[in-house]
């Protein structure tokens, strides 16, 4: 799940031509935690995740590679 959904999230984040501090500040995170997300180091947890579903209007599904 790690890999996906960082790749998930660098590739939303990359085509809204976002940075990981403007994301990592519309979520209230740290922008080294969100770089960890993306990275694969670090799983969020799922309120967290949910938030990341709503702000790049996605499903947690699709962030986790189980929905196309």
């Amino acid at each position: 799940m790690e890999i996906f959904l960082g790749k998930t999230l660098k590739e939303l984040r990359e085509e809204r031509g976002l940075t990981q501090r403007e994301v990592a500040e519309a979520l209230g995170i740290h922008s080294v935690t969100y770089l960890h997300y993306e990275k694969g180091q670090r799983e969020p947890p799922l309120s967290l995740l949910a938030d990341m579903a709503k702000f790049y209007g996605e499903t947690v599904d699709y962030l986790l590679g189980l929905e196309d």
